[in-house]
């Protein structure tokens, strides 16, 4: 039975087009909202679970392709699932009068954050408006001038008994610029020394013998000065103390009464009243001090309100760091900048004196502090590529707590004086956005990754092409095109764009769900569409955004041809040639790729059974083409020398190839060309061939199979179609096309061919125009078939060594 000749496909073939009378709408604003999640089945359900588990480490990692919608349908279920949580507590910091490096965490019910801390502002404004009244009383003056008379009175009684005693004695106490000394007195007034002189001797030498007894008295009661003046400070603060308890007492009870449900603010607020009675000198300060305060402070930068305080009162005030009071569901955080300081909270400093300084009022809060109690959405690639910020969010989520630490105090770094803030109780759920290598990565890397994020949402980027889908992906259109505030689609645009979703994920039964690129495109389409004055968006609009894109991107697709026509590149698209294929590969620059037609050639001689890639051997082609290239040596072995050496060294090289080559995709073209050599039979020039091969001789699919064939077509359609020209593809590959209209036109006008094809025979046959042939069971092809001249060359080269071999006495291998 004669084998059927392999027909080219036909036009329908090429390109699966979208029927518009599917569709019961005249634009896009006819359609309702798509309500439904489209395309992520698994996703969805995988999210769900994620976000309804209330169990430690079962966080979410997103994987998918950019463009999928991931945070947009997180979000949304974070929200839907916001709706029934309970809105978390505030939570403030407050200055630790035992420990002031390290500040306390207060917890407060919603909305009381904002309350406490304007409660606290207004205490310390009223403490010093209350204590500098006090302390200005007539009462207090009174008082404090009662307790420096008593000091007084007993300090001048002890000086009074000495002057009467030294009088009594003849001597007088007198005050000099040196101290006190006692001079000798006549009539009660002090003698000069030239009368002291004409004294006689004997009362010279008696008031020199009282004079040591009198300034040793002396001495006594000047010893007792500092005790004295002792005594009148600590009755003077013990006044004080009284005064300010009195005062402060009554305004911090008021708060006691307000905040009676929260102990940790009644034991702040009873540390607060006994900071102050202790510290009340250092709050009412006179005018003076207070204007240096001030100007210090201008220097600082610190605010009026800030500045026209005491530093001590300033230690009262509450650092709120999270305030829900204004917050009507549960939040939910993306931090789009993902730094350890931004997660985690951050210590700053001030500039003082040349030093840096800090305190808890300097204490800012981390996305996991504005998302404790809610959710918290990052970005996988930007947490991983900040310091510290993936050993940051571990540490948090694996203890349970937000611990506010600078990567300089964890590593030693600075010697910067800092605080030690308590730790806050950590309660998110948590969401990472990132790629599906960057998931597996870490999986298989990072042992502390499974632990935290049990949950995997793999999102797809295509989903099948039906009837059904295609009307929901018509309302997907409509919706991002409102959501841009784009112009409605017509019908025909709608078409043009499900159309080319299907192109952009190579297959005519899938459609794209990477909206990021389909919204890209709606968009130039507007753009396109206002542009040519269209009150809607029409297919001629999507048409010009899609040509209009390739033209911005493709110059080195231009120079590439332009090297083919002007013969610098070398591609013979007519003829015969022996040993010489058209190869196709693709070139991906950015979001652009292109076809490039590349000659592959093959020579043979007498040899050991080797096959040489000389792109491995110079170390430019990747390890998947040299793995062609080695199963394409095992499928010669095989199939042409099974009983018998293979006495054959071969050569194969991509010509004028200058950079890496990678990829099983010209293994076909390559082991038709090593066929051709060792058959001394030429190959068609007009053909170009693109698939790789298996063992057994089977082509199978490969990537880029539109932009391969558009590649060869543009050399060939700038030369002239002779409509001997075309491509061979594999079979498999042939439900991918979604080739251009161009392409269509001239495979519809006869001008070009694209054979599918299933095995190498099949191509063989195509470029050679001779049968392949069978073999029988012995493994024996038919004469005059191209497996047969094949199999009878390579059988003369095993004879031709073994008789060199015999001459030379060279041993067979």
């Amino acid at each position: 039975m004669a084998k059927e000749e392999i027909k080219p496909l036909g036009v329908e073939a090429l390109y699966t087009a979208c029927d518009p009378n599917q569709f019961d709408f005249d634009t896009t604003e006819d359609l309702k909202p798509l309500t439904q999640i489209l395309g992520q089945p698994r996703a969805v359900e995988a999210v769900k679970f994620g976000v309804g588990i209330h169990q430690e480490g079962f966080n979410i990692f997103a994987l998918g392709a950019s463009g999928t919608r991931k945070k947009e349908i997180i979000q949304r279920f974070f929200e839907v699932a916001s709706k029934n949580d309970e809105i978390p507590p505030d939570w403030c910091y407050v200055n630790n009068f035992d420990e002031p490096h390290k500040p306390r965490a207060i917890r407060l019910k919603t909305g009381m954050g904002v309350k406490f801390r304007d409660d606290m502002k207004k205490l310390s404004e009223d403490l010093h408006n209350a204590l500098k009244g006090a302390f200005e009383s007539e009462e207090y003056r009174t008082r404090l001038q009662e307790v420096q008379e008593e000091i007084q009175e007993r300090q001048e009684e002890a000086f009074e008994d000495l002057r009467k005693k030294s009088e009594q004695k003849g001597m007088k106490m007198v005050r000099t610029p040196v101290g006190f000394v006692f001079a000798p007195t006549r009539d009660g007034e002090v003698i000069s020394p030239e009368e002291y002189q004409q004294l006689p001797e004997d009362k010279r030498k008696e008031l020199e013998e009282q004079t040591p007894e009198l300034q040793e008295e002396l001495q006594k009661i000047l010893q007792q000065v500092p005790t004295w003046q002792r005594e009148l400070r600590e009755k003077v603060d013990q006044l004080n103390h009284e005064i300010a308890g009195l005062v402060v007492g009554g305004l911090i009870n008021e708060l006691r009464d307000k905040y009676h449900d929260f102990p940790e603010v009644i034991e702040f607020l009873d540390e607060v009243l006994e900071d102050v009675v202790a510290n009340v000198r250092d709050i009412v300060i006179d005018e003076d001090q207070q204007q240096k305060i001030q100007q210090l402070s201008a220097q600082m930068n610190i605010g009026e309100d800030e500045a026209s305080e005491s530093p001590t009162l300033r230690r009262y005030h509450v650092n709120l760091i999270v305030d829900n009071s204004e917050t009507e569901n549960v939040p939910i955080i993306y931090e789009d900048n993902p730094t350890y300081q931004n997660l985690i909270g951050r210590v700053e400093h001030r500039a003082m004196m040349g030093a840096l300084i800090t305190d808890f009022g300097l204490i800012k809060p981390g996305s996991l502090h504005r998302a404790n109690g809610g959710y918290l959405i990052i970005d996988a690639r930007k947490l991983l590529t900040q310091p510290f910020a993936w050993e940051g969010l571990k540490r948090a989520l694996r203890s349970g707590e937000i611990r506010i630490e600078s990567p300089g105090q964890m590593y030693s770094l600075i010697s910067t004086v800092s605080l030690e803030p308590e730790p806050i109780p950590l309660n998110v759920k948590v969401a990472l956005l990132g790629e599906p290598m960057l998931y597996y990565l870490l999986n298989s890397l990072e042992p502390e990754f499974p632990q935290l994020f049990k949950v995997a949402a793999d999102f797809e980027d295509r989903m099948e092409r039906n009837s059904g889908n295609q009307k929901l992906y018509a309302q997907l259109i409509g919706e991002l095109a409102r959501k841009s505030d784009l112009q409605p689609l017509d019908r025909g645009a709608v078409v043009r764009v499900i159309e080319q979703s299907a192109r952009m994920v190579e297959d005519s039964e899938r459609l794209s769900i990477r909206t990021r690129a389909i919204a890209d495109l709606l968009r130039e389409a507007d753009y396109w569409s206002k542009d040519n004055g269209h009150k809607v968006i029409t297919r001629e609009d999507v048409q010009k955004a899609i040509d209009s894109k390739i033209y911005r991107s493709d110059r080195l697709r231009e120079r590439v041809q332009e090297g083919i026509l002007r013969d610098t590149i070398l591609i013979d698209t007519e003829g015969e040639k022996v040993g010489q294929v058209n190869g196709l590969s693709v070139l991906s620059l950015g979001d652009f790729s292109f076809g490039q037609p590349t000659r592959i050639t093959a020579r043979t001689r007498i040899g050991k059974g080797e096959v040489v890639d000389i792109e491995r051997e110079v170390e430019l082609g990747g390890p998947i083409h040299s793995k062609g290239v080695f199963i394409l040596s095992a499928l010669m072995g095989a199939r042409y020398a099974g009983k018998r050496p293979l006495s054959l060294n071969a050569s194969l090289v991509f010509e004028q190839s200058y950079g890496g080559v990678e990829g099983d995709s010209a293994s076909s073209a390559e082991l038709y060309a090593l066929l051709s050599a060792i058959a001394d039979v030429p190959i068609k020039q007009s053909l170009a061939v693109t698939g790789s091969v298996n063992q057994y001789g089977t082509v199978q699919a490969i990537g880029g199979v539109n932009e391969k064939i558009e590649g060869f077509f543009d050399i060939c359609s700038a030369r002239g179609l002779t409509g001997n020209q075309g491509v061979l593809i594999p079979q498999s590959n042939v439900k991918h096309l979604m080739l251009r209209q161009d392409v269509r036109d001239a495979v519809a006008d006869g001008k070009f061919v694209i054979y599918p094809v299933e095995t190498i025979d099949e191509g063989m046959e195509i470029l050679t125009g001779l049968p392949a042939g069978e073999s029988d069971k012995d493994g024996n092809f038919p004469e005059g078939t191209m497996n047969g001249i094949v199999q009878q060359n390579l059988l003369e080269m095993a004879e031709e060594r073994v008789r060199f071999s015999h001459d030379s006495k060279e041993p067979v291998k």
